[in-house]
């Protein structure tokens, strides 16, 4: 069984060989690049299903690099693996659209452990058999990431947006918590509070709320969390 193709940017070969051995021993495929636009060509010859992506990089650094991808509409899990270890830095990573953020030196089950909840969460699907699904006013195409919003515009969603709506969908209309969002859309042990996960959900529903003032779709559970309602059909 495949397990996954996975693109490693480490410009330390000692490093970077390290990290190929003990992800091809799990039954890993390994891509190496060493440095920035390296790994920009290799993400755009496709088969790519997750990116380690160092910072410190020669030409464009990890964060460039992560930023360009997104820019583009690729949406492959990126998880950040450097020695920078600052907050800002983490927040900076987050901010460029990567996934989850671990330290060097790390342990090799936690790489291994974060590795495999990136792509169990990557390969999630919609409640709805079909790829598209309406949300609130507009719709969904979890796929490609591409949306419509209740006004009618056409728009791209970042990893995590998607990731908020693909768990709300799942639930099929049953609460789930902040702390659950959190644990399953931005990796467990993260240091991100619930009140991110507040601010996404006011983002989304400016977006798919006819009337984002008074939400009838992404609605609030006191002391619960959130649930997606039934869309109006488009």
């Amino acid at each position: 069984m495949r397990r996954g193709r996975i693109l490693v940017v480490e410009d330390e070969l000692r490093i970077a060989g390290l990290v190929c051995d003990n992800l091809e021993r799990e039954g890993y495929t390994t891509v190496h690049a060493g440095e920035g636009e390296a790994a920009l060509r290799a993400m755009q010859d496709g088969g790519i299903d997750l990116v380690l992506l160092d910072v410190m990089l020669p030409g464009p650094d990890g964060f460039e690099v992560c930023s360009r991808m997104r820019e583009e509409g690729d949406h492959t899990p990126v998880l950040f693996l450097t020695a920078r270890d600052l907050p800002p830095d983490r927040v900076a990573g987050l901010m460029a659209g990567g996934d989850d953020y671990l330290v060097k030196p790390f342990h090799r089950e936690e790489l291994l452990a974060r590795i495999h909840a990136l792509l169990r969460r990557h390969k999630w699907g919609p409640a709805s058999p079909s790829d598209r699904a309406p949300i609130g006013g507009g719709w969904v195409d979890f796929r490609t990431a591409e949306a419509c919003t209740a006004q009618g515009s056409a728009i791209a969603l970042a990893e995590k947006e998607l990731g908020v709506l693909k768990l709300l969908s799942r639930a099929q209309g049953a609460s789930v918590s902040r702390n659950r969002i959190l644990d399953e859309v931005w990796g467990r042990g993260t240091e991100t509070t619930p009140r991110t996960v507040d601010n996404f959900i006011l983002k989304l529903r400016k977006q798919f709320e006819p009337r984002p003032g008074k939400p009838k779709f992404i609605v609030t559970v006191r002391g619960k969390g959130y649930r997606l309602l039934q869309a109006e059909a488009n």
